[in-house]
């Protein structure tokens, strides 16, 4: 394998191992996968340990010839926070470990620092019609996009002090084969028939294919235009809750059994139930605008929704056999 040695971190990860998968497939590339536990990769390209722990300072991976840092470790957004100080542990993974890894990567030469950023530091939801844009001010509310978009301002304050160039990518809710969270459980729901109050949802969601973002991942690892830029991502296609669920049925081979209860009196049984937050995000919208996205990079999806949302099922249907 020949070509500029691309650093992928997080590469056990849902979107960090589709990176490396897809590095490998390009074969423009050499992938080097950081991950801090055992991966099927091992044998397929180098592996290198990778821990984002601020107590452990050896843990940074050996950058020397490695030309691109594609950093998709994080500590992720959950719903069921454990943590007594979620922001400071938030803060400690996403802004002080992408701040070590950077500055290592600058002292060691690498070229150009690619950051998997989140929407969130937009913010939690848009007017209908009204979609997040890239040079729109961040308003991040929960500590998840607030510790992603301090990164992204030391990010740029590295960049200016070394000329590391830094590209950050704000992806919505990503999806793809070996989903996990709420849309594996979505589709359990939809798998085995359970009827869902979610059948008269009229809002407007951006999400984004697994296949769609590596292919922006990549695209952004040797194109000039991307230097300093802050992009957007999605498939392209907004879809309601309900149209999202109708397909994702579609897709399984399943009938959706969606009960089409207003929207109003989900809000206020979620309420009652301090489950206020879950009902936003079904019945709130968030779109996002990928204009910036497609001029500066000439850049457009190749995954429809449709074929993303069954290539999702046909993995999911597999596992459910073996």
């Amino acid at each position: 394998m020949s070509g500029p040695r691309v650093l992928v971190t997080g590469a056990t990860g849902f979107v960090g191992e589709a990176v490396v998968f897809r590095l490998l497939l390009d074969k423009k590339f050499t992938p080097v996968a950081a991950v801090r536990a055992s991966t099927r990769l091992s044998g397929l390209c180098r592996v290198v340990p990778f821990d984002l722990d601020l107590d452990l300072p050896t843990a940074l991976p050996v950058l020397e010839g490695v030309a691109v840092v594609i950093h998709c470790a994080a500590r992720v957004h959950v719903m069921s926070e454990t943590a007594v100080d979620s922001l400071a542990a938030f803060r400690k993974a996403n802004v002080e470990g992408t701040v070590r890894l950077a500055r290592r990567a600058a002292e060691s030469g690498v070229k150009r620092f690619i950051f998997i950023s989140s929407i969130k530091v937009n913010g939690e939801s848009t007017g209908r019609n009204m979609p997040f844009k890239a040079t729109d001010l961040p308003a991040p509310i929960d500590p998840y996009g607030v510790s992603k978009h301090e990164a992204e301002i030391a990010l740029r304050q590295i960049s200016l002090e070394t000329g590391m160039e830094v590209v950050v990518i704000r992806p919505p809710l990503v999806y793809g084969p070996g989903v996990k969270a709420n849309f594996l459980s979505m589709m359990r729901w939809l798998d085995r028939g359970v009827p869902l109050p979610l059948g008269a949802i009229d809002n407007q969601r951006s999400l984004v294919a697994l296949g769609n973002l590596t292919d922006l991942v990549v695209a952004c690892i040797d194109s000039p235009a991307a230097a300093g830029q802050v992009f957007l991502v999605s498939d392209g296609e907004d879809l309601s809750t309900t149209q999202l669920l109708r397909r994702m049925a579609f897709a399984l081979g399943k009938v959706a059994r969606l009960l089409p209860v207003p929207v109003g009196l989900l809000r206020v049984v979620a309420s009652m139930m301090g489950k206020s937050g879950v009902v936003e995000r079904l019945c709130g919208s968030l779109q996002v605008d990928i204009r910036h996205t497609r001029e500066v990079l000439g850049w457009h999806p190749p995954v429809s929704a449709e074929r993303a949302l069954r290539q999702a099922a046909d993995h999911y249907r597999d596992k459910q056999t073996r």
